[in-house]
């Protein structure tokens, strides 16, 4: 057989006729995919062998806490099986939010095969394949293959079996009618409407509509007839405003439409097949839009089920599992060793996995259970909580926690993961003329801020702002001066600068962005006597609230953020003289000495304490468990190996008052950065193991907030500063790396550069560093 050349081709291939041409250039394209597609699955099996990570039960599942998570970034489920052997699916996306802003689910789709092919045998499987994307359900020649479409919205089942068998596809609705809840009832809830708790009024919700569709089709959605959207404004003394900022929430529609192959309406919520076959199809296509009626949401969704529709189901399948191929082989982390390595390894992949499932919606991950939570159907009267439930619940209601929610979004940086990355910064963007606006409203200065807690808009969560609040600043003692997150923000814009050189990103969004944060802080506290920028009143994060003087958690990330934008190219002269004017009038990280070998308490240290870093320059009683303090070492790196006062900034991390690892606490990233191995080994493996109380153990406990937690499984960052930290040009490799652990690993470093590797015994081998010239800049250890 010849060997097919590739220059040979092209030699010929300008002779030919137009039409032959256009044809032969098809075939060329076709097999190129198809060389691409099978070397990305080589790689995947071979190199990049996440599929270890694939999970497999037994036997069948009893209700929705035996669910496995699915998605393509926006569109997702939760799928699981019953005991009669249904399969039931909980769909879930990344933009439907209802009239009260509330992140409600699609809906629920039951699938039934008759005769089940899975009840009563002993050969029964359910695998979750993560390297896929696939849910895939198994008996003997029977299976089941349900997977979401990672470039299409919707969601495909394909039933293959023995025998001929018929399928039932049933919407289980449960918002039925609309209701009331009185205040009391809201506050019932246990935080699940948090940013209604204080509204007298009291939050009416509005139910799904079943509509009428064409033979073979079921369609339902929700429309938002109403919204609470100008009612924040209002509260917030920006009713004056509110024209200029289009309400996202009103008239916004979003449901699904369900149809299969040979499948007919046995009523308007069940398709059933038309005849019993042993290959049965059922596609789930989801839509969310703002549009004048649900009956115009149903005409643009089956447009777009038309064009869906016109790539063939084979076709679509390889481009599926092409993306998956091309995810997992941008980076990996493959850890093994012992036990403990071989959980957290699983615990990184999975937490990885649950991200891409839902991370390229229009909106961030919710850190309180991004698209994952499950509940069930209560009756009307029935008020959720945290106890019972319906699927649309979760703790914490929907607005975004700054604290919690970058965890999910830091480990994005060094995994190359920048698609996933874009929605977080592109929700602060979006944002940013409001916030500027409001700010000029509300204090006559210039620049933009943004408080912990927040509508996806902007705007403070309206329980922490106060419903009857006559200022401008947040009643919350919590939240009141709780800023500094905009700080952190414009950090990781940095970083995901510094990797990939994006100039368009860096004059389009992180200048524009990182300018505005710096001038509020610039004009919005005054200087003191000694001319330097007096941060009071203010706040050290929630820990010490309301009368902290100097801040550190502020005064490290203005100090980092100002250094770095100092660097940057194509900044103006205005820009230019802002960062000199901020740098001269920055006041020092407040210093003082610990107390019984603590963090001493209001900053009186004793005489013969060990030196710390102090949480603020002075400050009052605790009210959270957090170590502001640390802020300057992560996420502001100002303490870490290779720069000075090392010593200091461990002697505060052993000071510290409150340890924490899981959840929102950052005992991980800080010891990783101080090159304290055991105490980094230790919180990566508290926060991998922290499993919940569903059977998939990945659905992280609730923690502070709600499963799964998914600021819990950020400590991915722990694992990649253990084996990797940058610093300007500077790669650090293994500076916090246990010798007992074993890894193979690829990450992603500044200036477009990829760093892999093999590290065993604490030696590192095969180390491959893209662009090779980038190799002079790397440092093994804590040297």
């Amino acid at each position: 057989m010849k060997t097919f050349k590739l220059t040979n081709f092209l030699r010929t291939f300008g002779k030919l006729h137009p039409s032959v041409r256009r044809k032969a250039a098809f075939v060329l394209m076709t097999m190129l995919a198809g060389f691409l597609h099978t070397s990305l699955q080589a790689q995947t099996q071979s190199g990049n062998p996440v599929s270890k990570y694939n999970v497999t039960w037994n036997e069948l599942g009893q209700d929705e806490n035996s669910s496995m998570p699915l998605g393509n970034g926006d569109f997702a489920l939760n799928g699981w099986t019953e005991q009669n052997g249904d399969i039931v699916l909980l769909l879930a996306k990344g933009d439907t939010w209802s009239e009260t802003t509330q992140l409600l689910k699609l809906g629920r789709v039951r699938i039934s095969l008759s005769p089940n092919p899975f009840v009563n045998t002993p050969s029964f499987t359910q695998v979750l394949k993560i390297d896929k994307g696939l849910l895939e359900i198994r008996s003997g020649n029977n299976s089941v293959r349900v997977w979401a479409d990672a470039n299409h919205p919707v969601i495909r089942v394909a039933a293959q079996t023995e025998k001929p068998v018929s399928m039932k596809a049933v919407s289980e609705v449960w918002r039925t009618q609309k209701y009331h809840r009185d205040q009391k009832q809201i506050n019932l809830t246990q935080s699940g409407h948090w940013e209604w708790n204080s509204n007298p009024n009291g939050v009416d919700f509005l139910p799904d509509t079943v509509l009428s569709t064409k033979s073979g089709q079921v369609a339902w959605c929700h429309f938002n007839a109403t919204s609470m959207y100008p009612l924040v404004f209002e509260r917030e003394h920006l009713g004056s405003i509110v024209s200029k900022y289009p309400d996202p929430i009103l008239n916004s529609c979003f449901g699904v439409v369900m149809k299969g192959k040979g499948m007919v309406n046995r009523d308007k919520l069940t398709l059933e097949s038309s005849a019993p076959s042993r290959t049965q199809q059922l596609n789930i296509y989801a839509l969310t839009e703002q549009v004048a009626s649900p009956g115009g949401w149903l005409g643009d969704i089956s447009k777009k089920i038309v064009a869906t529709e016109a790539l063939s189901e084979s076709a679509a399948w390889k481009a599926h599992e092409q993306w998956w191929a091309t995810f997992w082989n941008r980076s990996w982390i493959h850890v093994t060793g012992t036990p403990d390595a071989e959980k957290v390894a699983q615990g990184y992949a999975m937490q990885r996995f649950m991200t891409a499932c839902a991370g390229r919606a229009a909106y961030p991950v919710k850190f309180n259970g991004s698209l994952f939570t499950v509940g069930n159907d209560l009756p009307l009267e029935t008020i959720s909580n945290e106890a019972k439930h319906d699927p649309d619940y979760r703790r914490w209601g929907p607005c975004y926690w700054n604290q919690n929610t970058r965890h999910i979004y830091w480990p994005l940086i060094a995994s190359g993961d920048y698609d996933l990355l874009m929605p977080w910064f592109d929700m602060y963007l979006k944002a940013l003329p409001l916030a500027k606006e409001r700010t000029k409203l509300y204090y006559n200065h210039g620049g933009a801020s943004f408080i912990e807690t927040m509508f996806f808009w902007g705007l403070p969560n309206l329980q922490d702002f106060g419903w009857n609040n006559p200022n401008p600043d947040p009643q919350s003692g919590y939240m009141r001066y709780h800023v500094q997150g905009s700080l952190e923000v414009t950090t990781q814009m940095l970083d995901y600068y510094d990797n990939t050189q994006d100039k368009n990103f860096l004059q389009k969004s992180l200048l524009p962005f990182a300018e505005a944060i710096v001038i509020y802080y610039n004009e919005h506290w005054k200087r003191g006597a000694d001319g330097k920028i007096l941060f009071s009143p203010s706040q050290a994060i929630e820990m010490y609230q309301v009368d902290a003087v100097n801040p550190t958690p502020d005064i490290a990330g203005l100090k980092s953020v100002v250094a770095r934008l100092k660097m940057l190219p194509s900044t103006t002269t205005k820009q230019k003289a802002l960062w000199a004017m901020v740098e001269k009038d920055m006041p020092e990280i407040p210093l003082g000495t610990t107390a019984k070998g603590k963090l001493p308490p209001k900053g009186q240290g004793d005489p013969d304490g060990r030196p710390t870093i102090l949480p603020a320059k002075s400050y009052g009683i605790g009210k959270n468990t957090e170590n502001p303090e640390l802020y300057a070492v992560f996420p502001y790196r100002i303490y870490t190996l290779g720069k000075p006062d090392l010593e200091l900034a461990r002697n505060t991390f052993t000071a510290r008052l409150y340890p924490l690892g899981r959840c929102w606490g950052q005992d991980g990233m800080e010891s990783a950065l101080l090159g304290l191995t055991d105490d980094a080994k230790k919180s990566a493996i508290e926060s991998f193991t922290s499993f919940g109380k569903q059977k998939f153990l990945w659905f992280w406990a609730k923690n502070n907030d709600w499963p799964p937690d998914m600021d819990n499984g950020g400590a991915m960052t722990t694992l990649q500063l253990m084996l990797m930290q940058t610093e300007g040009k500077i790669i650090r490799l293994t500076p916090s790396w246990p010798k007992e652990w074993t890894a193979d690993f690829k990450l992603y470093a500044p200036q477009n550069t990829t760093v892999e590797g093999h590290i065993e015994n604490g030696k590192i081998s095969k180390l491959k560093i893209t662009p090779a010239v980038r190799a002079k800049d790397v440092i093994i250890g804590q040297q």
